[in-house]
């Protein structure tokens, strides 16, 4: 199997995406380099012969992997850099307590929040970019179960389950000060309810955390 055609990269453009937060009322504009990011959140299929592990409590070649840890997703990255003959973007601690990004590199990674937030709108202004039994696997259509990636419309930008199915971590940490190294997660799961599943929902966790609607995406920064 061919990675490259397992790991479908859409080009972004550049732009600026304002950032809020409902528990604390907060909101930052963030400006965007251009970047790629994957048509799909990585499936089992891909996972799996990359690392030689299928931790996924649902089984299913196209379903997308889930029951991975923030650390299993920067892992894989590293792996499916290496796969490819890229420099990986993250060097692990020796004492597997940290991590760093090298954003020079040219490798994968997961996508920044504001990233991922401004691939999701595509250019749309709404909390959905599009009506969401159309565009997004959740609690109200999914008979509580995941499903195949790409099975809902995709994004004006060509981007499949950016909401719904199951969340996609991101790189950065949720709030430090309250929250220590817990990370965000973005983009609402197959058993959430129609407020989770909105293009500014934020959620965090523990970056070890896993369960079975919490998955992830990948990103390249652009012209790597």
């Amino acid at each position: 199997m061919n990675t490259r055609a397992d790991t479908a990269m859409i080009a972004v453009p550049a732009g600026r995406i304002t950032l809020s937060d409902r528990r604390t009322q907060r909101s930052w504009p963030v400006e965007l380099a251009p970047y790629q990011i994957s048509k799909f959140p990585v499936t089992q299929t891909l996972y799996e012969q990359i690392t030689g592990q299928r931790p996924s409590a649902a089984a299913g070649d196209l379903l997308p992997v889930e029951c991975v840890s923030w650390w299993d997703a920067i892992r894989f990255c590293n792996a499916l850099s290496e796969r490819e003959g890229l420099a990986p973007a993250y060097h692990l601690h020796a004492d597997g307590e940290g991590v760093d990004w090298d954003e020079a590199a040219d490798g994968y990674r997961l996508p920044t929040e504001a990233e991922w937030e401004h691939a999701c709108r595509a250019g749309t202004a709404g909390p959905h970019y599009g009506p969401l039994d159309e565009i997004a696997w959740y609690r109200g259509n999914s008979s509580e179960r995941v499903h195949e990636v790409g099975g809902k419309r995709a994004n004006p930008w060509g981007l499949h389950d950016m909401l719904g199915n199951v969340w996609n971590w991101c790189w950065d940490v949720y709030d430090a000060e309250v929250y220590g190294a817990y990370r965000v997660l973005r983009g609402g799961g197959w058993f959430d309810e129609h407020w989770s599943c909105r293009a500014s929902a934020r959620r965090r966790s523990h970056p070890s955390f896993q369960v079975d609607d919490v998955g992830f995406r990948v990103a390249r920064s652009a012209g790597r």
